[in-house]
């Protein structure tokens, strides 16, 4: 019983810190997951590794088999591996990527079919479903503060998702068309460890940002949300400074350190070559990409293609998924 799947890494608009209000969309980084089950096994015990990083913590991805097998399965034991183009504790999503692949992967090993409408017999399980049992595996793992459910649905659906992670609510989603550059620098932060009371300080500004990000000034939002949460973290805000000029809008992602610049490809004011000559300057590694709308699939073991939510890549949002959602909830 084997299944493999791939979610996206993010990039932040607004942090949840401060309120329980974030956002967050999705980007063309990938964390993979290979989950192994053993139905003849006398024990549900599940033993993870991180490819490239045997050193670190694999709680995470072994709370996510485990839960989605209690759920959907026998409470199975086995494996998990992951390997990432998303850099750990670097404000990229690495967590939410890794739950959210790990549950499909573990959903393809059950057998199970994946997509988004709830009322179609032929899906088992929905992406949402999956995600918020992820989001439960971080709360027990310790690794978010949050919930962190902004970011994990847009590592899920892919778009721009603003959610309520207090009640692990989707409140809006759309998708976005985005060239994307991230500054990681060498240090890294872990989310777990951030200062909650500073965050707290700077909740009038999230509100403002939670208005512009309900409004659709995703860009707009995200540049306000870099300055507050840099000096609430004490990250230099002068990176994104650097860029203000030529891009539609700049944030520290997450609780940092990375810094993720975006621009419209329509628009010749933009420049990312030129805030990535300036970043450039800076130690650390630069990164271009571009924002993703189709979000987490299933993979097929021998072509990586997605076998189960029934879009690759795609370009726009999938329409059956409800931005307003919050019966969806996870009830095991």
């Amino acid at each position: 019983m084997e299944g493999r799947a791939a979610a996206l890494g993010a990039g932040t608009v607004l942090n949840a810190l401060a309120t329980g209000t974030g956002a967050a969309f999705g980007i063309d980084v990938e964390t993979r997951a290979t989950v192994e089950l053993d139905p003849a096994s006398a024990t549900a015990d599940v033993e993870g590794s991180i490819a490239d990083a045997s050193d670190s913590d694999t709680e995470l991805i072994e709370r996510c088999v485990a839960l989605a097998t209690e759920r959907w399965g026998d409470g199975q034991g086995g494996t998990v591996e992951t390997e990432s183009d998303v850099p750990l504790a670097a404000g990229l999503k690495s967590s939410s990527a890794a739950a959210n692949a790990t549950v499909l992967a573990t959903c393809a090993a059950l057998g199970l079919r994946v997509g988004d409408d709830p009322d179609d017999p032929t899906v088992d399980v929905t992406r949402l479903e999956a995600c918020r049992l992820g989001v439960r595996a971080a709360r027990d793992a310790g690794v978010t503060v949050t919930g962190a459910f902004d970011d994990a649905t847009a590592s899920m659906l892919g778009g721009v998702c603003l959610t309520d992670n207090g009640s692990d609510a989707l409140r809006s989603r759309e998708p976005i068309g985005w060239e994307v550059l991230v500054w990681t620098p060498p240090e890294r932060a872990y989310s777990a460890d951030a200062d909650v009371d500073r965050c707290a300080s700077v909740a009038p500004m999230a509100d403002l940002v939670a208005d512009l990000a309900a409004d659709g000034r995703y860009a707009e939002a995200m540049t306000v949300n870099g300055l507050a949460f840099s000096a609430a973290l004490g990250f230099d805000p002068d990176p994104a400074v650097e860029a203000m000029p030529d891009v539609a809008g700049v944030s520290l992602s997450g609780t940092g350190p990375s810094v993720v610049a975006v621009a419209d490809p329509d628009e010749p004011a933009h420049d990312l070559d030129a805030v990535a000559d300036r970043w450039g300057e800076r130690p650390g590694a630069l990164r271009r990409t571009t924002t993703r709308n189709d979000g987490a699939r299933i993979l097929d073991r021998s072509t990586d293609s997605n076998v189960s939510t029934g879009d690759n890549r795609a370009n726009d949002a999938d329409e059956s998924i409800d931005g307003n959602d919050a019966d969806e909830s996870d009830t095991s």
